[in-house]
């Protein structure tokens, strides 16, 4: 996944697919359906990286690629950080477990603003690395404002009233720490990669989870 403008299309569909069956299943959990969205938003995400890999060996205009560069970072720089916490809560029943996690989308709204800002103050840029893309970006105090993020997506999961998403937010966090450890600067395109395992899980809760309630906490 990831590892080419042909992989990524492939992986797109395979999401996308992925994607329409997690949505057929929502049925009238609408509590469910920002979840059920991610795996169609990954799909068009993975597909957009293929045309920004075009954009850089010249099989497409620079401005197509330059458009692809920007709607790919805005996707997973600013969009993602407040759309994860939010999905999550919405997953939530119990109205003071909601409050609680209400500050995970104030940090995902702190990253998502400090990554924009990096954007606009450039340069913007990708690069073809080993098997990845390497993105910059003009980001200051990187460390922290990762680190922001990680608690936004992965935290919300890690402490939601439900056990499966609970345990879901622990895998995603050793991913998270799998894939900065692998590479720093493919550490965006390489996620994709695990998109589609985040996209096919969610796609099985909401194909056999249907008849039973998942766990809550209280």
């Amino acid at each position: 996944m990831c590892f080419s403008a042909q992989a990524d299309i492939v992986g797109g569909v395979v999401v996308a697919a992925i994607g329409v069956d997690a949505v057929r299943h929502v049925d009238r959990r609408y509590d469910h359906l920002l979840v059920a969205c991610l795996p169609l938003l990954f799909a068009v995400h993975q597909l957009d990286e293929a045309v920004v890999w075009w954009g850089l060996q010249g099989h497409v205009s620079a401005e197509a690629g330059r458009v692809a560069l920007w709607a790919y970072l805005l996707f997973a720089f600013v969009w993602l950080p407040v759309f994860v916490p939010v999905a999550v809560i919405a997953l939530e029943e119990r109205r003071s477990r909601r409050w609680m996690m209400a500050p995970f989308v104030a940090i995902g709204v702190v990253a998502s603003t400090a990554l924009l800002a990096g954007m606009l103050r450039g340069p913007v840029a990708a690069t073809v690395g080993e098997y990845h893309l390497a993105y910059s970006t003009g980001l200051q105090a990187g460390g922290l404002i990762v680190g922001l993020y990680v608690i936004a997506t992965c935290g919300s999961l890690l402490v939601s009233g439900r056990r499966s998403v609970a345990a879901f937010g622990l895998v995603n966090l050793i991913a998270v720490a799998a894939l900065a450890r692998l590479t720093v600067d493919g550490f965006a395109s390489l996620w994709c990669g695990w998109a589609a395992i985040t996209s096919a899980a969610i796609a099985l809760h909401l194909r056999f989870g249907r008849s039973a309630a998942a766990p809550v906490l209280t």
